[in-house]
């Protein structure tokens, strides 16, 4: 027992291996290589280099020179072709060494964050040296094919010839080795079949010789692709940050870009609620100059209401301005909480009302599934987008129609927040731009006084902020459906 457990301690407890344990693992690694498949897919990889780069080779030069020959239009198309198609036999080259010889290699290119034209593209893969470099590397691809081609070929050839010659003679000779020990000192026996084995199995370790030397090559083979075919890390680090500084540089343009429309938009705006109200107190201001007697009270009622009119136009406008400097500068800060969705339903329901019947002659109704569960969201924003949807509602029913609010439940996650209105309707070719700033439908241009295209815009950001969707189902002179889609708040 106390044997056994000698024989069993790690070799680390001594510090030291013993001659056996030393030859024994060196014997494993030795024999392991003719069992692992990877050194049969190195030996492909070095056979296949050579009819591949043989075709690279003759492809690519033929190309160039042609292209170079041939007068221009045609001999540059020729020229850009073969750009394109030595770009593409490098990327087929690298999945083939990664794929075959299990080598790490970077990507050809850092992927772009911005579009560019085909004559930015082309600057930019004219000024690259990842073309030049796999060019490169697909020209050496035929003489370096060649030469492991001839190596493994002689290698293998060798090696198989010797096993075989060794082999053959080991078996001829192999009765009379054994008569020949049998009339020999009987205590030799043991040291004469070594040697005959080791005679006999020369050649296959030849084989395995051989396996290491072209695993050795294709090392080497994988690491030239690896600098060829990819990116190095400080070429992968100056890409990512010339590419953020693009895109840092796109972002600020289009800010500035949303920044002008912004100024040219609200300046339209203005323009109109602010020429109103001039007209119609510079006609009062008229009309009661030097005493002259006043207006009668229902004209100076009309006058005075106008004005008001466009007064809340332009406090409107101002609010809607100030929620998108909010979202544009990052500072629109939510409450999100759970939301009992039918209450602001109500709320919503009890301010808008008179104002529809008694404004517009519009009927709102609303309508509540029973036991829904709260949804999360911002209270005091789930208000403003549902006043924005039921006022747009309103101003696009003509008199005598029907706004209605209801909730529902969409799925297992989601509450469905509906405003359907049987008005206008949208058009099928205007639907997908009436999330956009500053859009407004043809219907709603033709309204006096209608709205500044900002409201559907807002509340678009607002729910996309809450975690939600919107969508929006129309038919010309139907009317129009929106549904908001919040998500079910769980419970603590």
């Amino acid at each position: 027992m106390h044997m056994q457990q000698n024989t069993t301690k790690p070799l680390l407890d001594s510090g030291k291996m013993n001659t056996s344990q030393i030859t024994g693992r060196i014997n494993i690694s030795i024999f392991h290589i003719a069992q692992d498949k990877q050194s049969y897919m190195n030996m492909l990889y070095l056979l296949v280099s050579f009819p591949l780069g043989l075709a690279y080779f003759v492809f690519l030069v033929t190309g160039i020179i042609v292209g170079i020959a041939v007068l221009f239009p045609i001999g540059v198309l020729i020229l850009l072709f073969m750009m394109t198609a030595w770009k593409h036999i490098a990327a087929f080259e690298r999945h083939m060494a990664i794929d075959w010889l299990h080598v790490d290699i970077p990507p050809l290119s850092y992927p772009s964050p911005i579009l560019m034209t085909r004559w930015q593209r082309l600057l930019a893969q004219l000024t690259n040296s990842m073309t030049w470099k796999t060019l490169t590397y697909d020209l050496l691809k035929f003489p370096l094919g060649v030469f492991s081609f001839v190596i493994t070929i002689v290698l293998l050839v060798m090696s198989v010839g010797i096993t075989i010659v060794t082999l053959t003679i080991g078996l001829m000779t192999a009765p009379f080795f054994i008569l020949f020990i049998m009339l020999q000192d009987v205590s030799h026996v043991k040291e004469w079949l070594q040697r005959y084995l080791l005679f006999a199995l020369t050649g296959f370790g030849l084989c395995l010789i051989m396996l290491h030397l072209l695993n050795g090559l294709t090392l080497v083979y994988g690491q030239f692709a690896r600098l060829m075919l990819g990116m190095s890390d400080t070429a992968w680090r100056l890409e990512e940050a010339q590419a953020v500084a693009a895109q840092e540089r796109a972002r600020a343009e289009q800010a500035e870009q949303r920044r002008h429309e912004l100024i040219v938009n609200v300046s339209h705006e203005l323009r109109t609620p602010v020429t109103s109200i001039s007209g119609h107190l510079e006609s009062l201001l008229m009309a009661t100059e030097k005493g002259t007697t006043a207006p009668p009270p229902a004209e100076l009622y009309n006058y005075l209401n106008i004005a008001h009119q466009e007064v809340e136009r332009l406090g409107l406008l101002v609010d809607d301005l100030l929620s998108l400097a909010r979202m544009e500068s990052d500072e629109l800060r939510l409450d999100m909480q759970a939301v009992v969705a039918s209450e602001v339903i109500e709320e919503v329901y009890q301010t808008l009302m008179p104002l529809a019947l008694r404004e517009r002659q519009v009927t709102l109704v609303r309508g509540s599934a029973l036991n829904l569960p709260p949804v999360l969201a911002d209270r005091q924003r789930l208000i403003q987008i549902l006043l924005n949807l039921v006022r747009n509602a309103i101003t696009s029913t003509p008199p005598g129609g029907i706004v209605s609010m209801n909730l529902e439940q969409a799925d297992p996650q989601h509450l469905a927040l509906i405003v359907e209105d049987n008005g206008v309707g949208i058009s099928a070719n205007e639907l997908e731009h009436i999330f956009e700033r500053f859009y407004r439908t043809d219907a709603s241009r033709t309204r006096t006084p209608g709205g500044f295209g900002l409201g559907l815009a807002i509340v678009h950001d607002l729910v996309t902020a809450m975690g939600g969707s919107i969508s929006v189902e129309s038919t010309k002179g139907k009317g129009s459906r929106f549904t908001v889609l919040l998500r079910i708040a769980k419970p603590r």
